[in-house]
């Protein structure tokens, strides 16, 4: 499910946001945000997660699709075996589908932005 600006969400999850912070010497702690914390979304920003084998895999997918019926039967053959090899990685891809990351401003005032969509859940 993608989040959409102006939806509530609250986190899922315990967030923690910093490791501990040290202050002249002195431990002062960690910055965290509560399951449970709530606030608007701000932005939605889809991520394209293709990568060279991806585009790859697709263009000579196209590749053959288009024109494999007039291709001499070795280039065919040879364009087979490469998309055949890609295939793992268009299965891959096509499982994990989209990154969506979120920015959130929270009631308590923080905003939180370039976070997985997957950190909430609709109020």
């Amino acid at each position: 499910m993608t989040l959409q600006e102006g939806q509530r969400v609250k986190l899922a999850a315990d967030l923690r946001l910093t490791d501990p912070i040290e202050v002249s010497g002195a431990v002062i702690g960690i910055l965290s945000l509560a399951a449970g914390t709530v606030g608007t979304v701000v932005e939605v920003t889809e991520h394209d997660r293709e990568d060279a084998d991806v585009r790859e895999y697709e263009r000579l997918k196209s590749l053959l699709d288009s024109y494999g019926d007039h291709m001499p039967p070795e280039s065919k053959k040879q364009i087979e075996q490469q998309v055949g090899a890609l295939q793992p990685a268009w299965v891959s891809f096509q499982e994990q589908g989209p990154l969506v990351t979120v920015r959130i401003r929270f009631d308590n005032g923080f905003i939180l932005g370039a976070s997985s969509q997957d950190l909430y859940v609709p109020v």
